[in-house]
């Protein structure tokens, strides 16, 4: 031991089972991990070999059938589950609708800020992301300059789980690529931290510079090695197989001619993603995502979370020149100050009043609600690609949403099969009909008004 070390504050080493043991019935966890990764998979799987039961899990997701969470889920140990996008793991939604677990749902930003606010000793905060919506029923609301608001209040645990690349001895964690997502924050929310780490390294041999989370938010140390067939869907990109037609090609390729040169854009799930690969160099647009990266790149032809980042669905992604990552607390700190330019969404309904609803349809079990709200009321322009009608014929361009609202007057730009619409001095405006479709279809199709700038 040399002089330095002695200085320093040294965090304990301990092993998976004797971490498991610092968990007991009745703890709220919080936990860290995007999908499977940067999920301590490790440290819950040990958990899952305990008999604790009736802990509250505060996750982004439940893991996924029989991996992470959803293991522990599996054996009943869990009371209550808050996250923001459950539906990856459909055991979840089927051990909501049976009643043996409680869900509370938020929108991932307020997720991810809600844990930094507890974190940092904060009670909670006021933030845009679902005002107007039925996530601002029975919350305090706040108005300031013209601008509504909701109380956020913090989330805090007993104990919080993290994976981190490497540590040092005195309990510095650096995460590595987008394995960083809610770890940093979830490492200080924790009355106890246990850190789950791939390489654990003397004092001194990381760079001060380097280090995401400091050690003194560290309690415990534990190595483990993470495998490919611990990454569940993540682990190839072999999984994320899209579905292409020519008419979802059509709309992605109208929704890119919305772009603009230096445009920082976030791309949602489903149609969207199709925009991705219609990104070339020369159109100068960089890429966010939502999980903690800015500048995407194309998938790479092979291989899987443990070569490469992962977008926000969990799909291995490539990293262009000058992109860089980020913990979740700050992506979304992006989005609600202003900083992305556009966001292109998936949608259920759009309304005369640009008001959008994407995540939740009465009576089917939609536990999934993302950062869609805070995309949605976030990014400086909106951009919806959906299908015009549902499958039963109705319009889902309408006079008023009927399903639960994810933003409020925020839709700039409305892509379908059949016809483009803008909103212009706020109304609903057609401004495109799509090739082999002729304006009489788009009326007979559309229940909302809408005038005519073709």
């Amino acid at each position: 031991m040399n002089h330095v070390d002695c200085l320093m504050k040294k965090v304990p080493q301990i092993s998976v089972k004797e971490a498991a043991l610092k968990i007991k019935s009745g703890d709220v966890v919080v936990v860290g991990g995007f999908g499977m990764t940067g999920t301590p998979i490790h440290l819950l799987d040990a958990i899952a070999e305990t008999d604790v039961k009736n802990l509250t899990m505060i996750s982004n997701n439940v893991g996924e059938p029989g991996m992470g969470g959803g293991r522990m889920l599996r054996n009943g140990q869990l009371k209550k589950a808050i996250g923001s996008f459950f539906t990856t793991n459909p055991e979840v939604v089927e051990a909501f609708q049976s009643g043996d677990l409680e869900v509370e749902l938020l929108p991932q930003g307020n997720l991810a800020e809600a844990i930094r606010a507890g974190g940092a000793g904060l009670g909670g905060f006021l933030t845009p992301t679902g005002a107007g919506t039925q996530f601002s029923e029975g919350c305090d609301n706040y108005v300031s300059d013209g601008k509504e608001y909701i109380v956020q209040p913090a989330l805090t645990a007993d104990v919080a789980l993290v994976r981190a690349w490497q540590a040092d001895l005195a309990g510095n964690l650096v995460y590595r690529m987008t394995e960083n997502n809610f770890n940093q924050a979830a490492a200080t929310a924790g009355k106890i931290v246990i850190a789950e780490v791939e390489h654990i390294v003397p004092i001194g041999e990381l760079d001060p510079n380097h280090i995401h989370t400091p050690g003194c938010f560290v309690d415990y140390l534990v190595q483990a090695h993470t495998t490919l067939e611990e990454l569940g869907s993540s682990a190839s990109v072999a999984s994320s197989l899209k579905k292409v037609d020519e008419s979802r090609m059509r709309m992605a390729k109208s929704a890119l001619e919305e772009l603009r040169p230096g445009d920082v854009v976030n791309l949602g799930i489903g149609i969207p993603t199709l925009v991705a690969d219609l990104i070339t160099p020369e159109l100068d647009i960089t890429v966010h995502s939502e999980n903690g990266m800015l500048g995407v790149g194309p998938e790479p032809e092979s291989g899987g979370a443990m070569d490469y980042p992962v977008n926000a669905g969990k799909i291995p992604v490539t990293a262009l020149p000058g992109s860089s990552y980020f913990d979740s607390a700050s992506s979304f700190a992006m989005i609600r100050g202003g900083h992305l330019d556009v966001a292109i969404l998936g949608g259920l309904q759009v309304d005369e009043q640009g008001n959008l609803s994407n995540w939740a349809v009465p009576g089917k079990p939609l536990l999934g609600l993302g950062g869609a709200m805070d995309l949605a009321s976030g990014a400086k322009r909106l951009i919806v690609t959906m299908t015009h009608t549902s499958r039963d014929g109705s319009s889902k361009v309408v006079k008023e949403c009927t399903l639960p609202l994810t933003a409020v007057n925020a839709v700039t730009v409305l892509v379908t099969e059949l016809a483009k619409f803008q909103f212009i001095d706020g109304q609903l405006t057609l401004v495109e009909v799509m090739p082999g479709v002729t304006l009489k279809e788009v009326e007979e199709k559309t229940e909302a008004n809408f005038v005519v700038q073709l």
